[in-house]
């Protein structure tokens, strides 16, 4: 049906139905007691499989009524302080305003008469990333996905710049840390490369990774003749937030000719930082760089970015068609974004940036970044006083991760129960969501602060939550063994 449509007879329509929507929205955001209700599957599968998709309401307000129901109820809610889970950040009101606007307006930015100013948009926070980063006058990069589409155009990169020096594939290596993301292995096996050609380079006890280690393995790479195709750095592990000595890192790849990405997509809310910056010093001398503004720049997913130190390697990435970028284009300078990106139609994410920068400013972004930096010690602090609690590292950026110890109780794999328990009944109680990882052989929990909201009230009160629902698991074993 035409009506349905949005266009110059429909605008009042868009407008009402739109305005409904976020009034439902706002309604539930400003009730929301827990971040979770704790639904389980075997009771929202069976509701959602019983709608019959092929018979339409015919009404918005009972389309919302369902969507209510649904979803809007059950949803996680990451805007709640006791979501403690995943690097999912509230999001910020001009960056949703933004994204209202572009998903309406539906500019697709690959090319340039499909999105005219929405490309100028992106080139010009493109350019304002690479200066913060420091890259140098020649950088260039492009909106993507998220992180591990932008590791793997980094990979790529890297791999094609290999190969313009004539080293063959099946000798290249990638060195990244063992707390690193696993895009890296995905990315070295879609490359062709296999996931053995990633060698993994232990870390030290703060979850860095330990830069003699890298050496000697440069060493013995170039020893077996095989190429050091790149070293992919972190500056803020999933897992534990820690940042790779990234100076020390650089002259080793300077040294050995090899390529250095940065994987900032978690400590990228440093770049706007007034407080901490310094503990990303050296990033500006990779060759890529991934940063998630969904991340640690409270955008709305997806929002996220490849920048790389010299544009001209971004041409590996470049396939003309005759129907959307001829190359005669090139010659006349028309800017089209696709030139430089894995993705063709792609929606215009820089938007939400933009409205982000010119409502807030960088610097209250970067305010905001700190303070849940600021949190994560206060909470480090509370672990490390809690006997309770092992705490594994202390935090460079916002996350922590712990287990619970039983004063009583010493058989690790009962612990390890204990604390995989505890986070499943957290869960499904809805009282709060926490995070969980292995360090080593043994389960341990995490919380990933990125909420400013978040308090030491929060963590001390999910901290009891936790240990409570580890005590009664470890007292019903006891019972039943007894």
């Amino acid at each position: 049906m035409r009506s349905h449509l949005l266009n110059d007879t429909t605008a009042e329509r868009y407008r009402s139905s739109v305005t409904e929507g976020v009034e439902r929205v706002a309604a539930r955001i400003a009730t929301t007691s827990r971040p979770f209700t704790g639904v389980s599957v075997d009771d929202l599968a069976p509701r959602i499989e019983a709608v019959d998709l092929d018979e339409p309401l015919h009404d918005t307000i009972a389309a919302l009524d369902e969507l209510d129901e649904l979803y809007l109820r059950d949803a996680v809610y990451f805007h709640h302080p006791r979501y403690l889970a995943h690097l999912n950040c509230p999001v910020v009101i001009p960056a949703v305003l933004g994204e209202a606007v572009l998903s309406a307006v539906n500019s697709s930015l690959d090319t340039w008469d499909q999105s005219a100013g929405g490309t100028l948009i992106e080139r010009r926070l493109i350019d304002w990333t690479a200066e913060r980063v420091g890259l140098g006058p020649a950088a260039d990069g492009v909106f993507t996905s998220g992180g591990s589409q932008s590791n793997l155009q980094a990979m790529l990169l890297a791999r094609e710049e290999a190969a313009k020096a004539g080293k063959p594939a099946s000798e290249l290596r990638i060195f990244a840390s063992e707390v690193g993301h696993f895009s890296i292995q995905k990315a070295a096996t879609l490359l062709g490369l296999g996931e053995d050609a990633v060698i993994v380079i232990p870390t030290d006890h703060d979850k860095r990774m330990q830069t003699v280690a890298l050496a000697r393995e440069l060493e013995r790479c170039r020893d077996n003749d095989l190429t050091p195709m790149a070293v992919v750095a972190t500056a803020g592990t999933t897992d534990f937030g820690s940042i790779d000595p990234l100076p020390e890192i650089a002259e080793l790849c300077e040294q050995y000719g090899t390529w250095m990405h940065v994987d900032a997509a978690y400590g990228c809310g440093l770049l706007a930082s007034l407080k901490n910056r310094h503990l990303i010093d050296g990033i500006d001398r990779a060759d890529s760089v991934t940063v998630d503004y969904h991340k640690s720049f409270f955008q709305p997913v997806s929002s996220s970015a490849v920048l790389v130190r010299d544009r001209t390697t971004l041409s590996h990435a470049t396939y003309h068609a005759e129907y959307l970028n001829p190359r005669r284009m090139v010659q006349e300078r028309i800017p089209n974004q696709v030139d430089k990106s894995l993705q063709t139609t792609r929606r215009f994410d820089a938007l939400k940036l933009w409205m982000t920068l010119r409502v807030m400013g960088a610097d209250a972004v970067g305010e905001l970044f700190d303070s849940v930096c600021d949190m994560a010690r206060e909470g480090w602090r509370l672990l490390a006083a809690d006997p309770r609690y092992d705490v594994v590292v202390e935090p460079q950026l916002s996350t922590l991760v712990f287990r619970y110890i039983p004063a009583s109780i010493c058989d690790p794999t009962a612990i390890d129960r204990a604390n995989l328990y505890a986070r499943k009944a957290l869960f499904a109680s809805g009282d709060a969501v926490v995070a969980g990882t292995k360090v080593g052989d043994r389960q341990y929990l995490k919380f990933t602060l990125l909420n400013p909201e978040t308090t030491v009230a929060d963590i001390t009160a999910v901290l009891d939550l936790i240990a409570g629902h580890a005590e009664q698991y470890l007292g019903e074993t006891l019972d039943r063994a007894s």
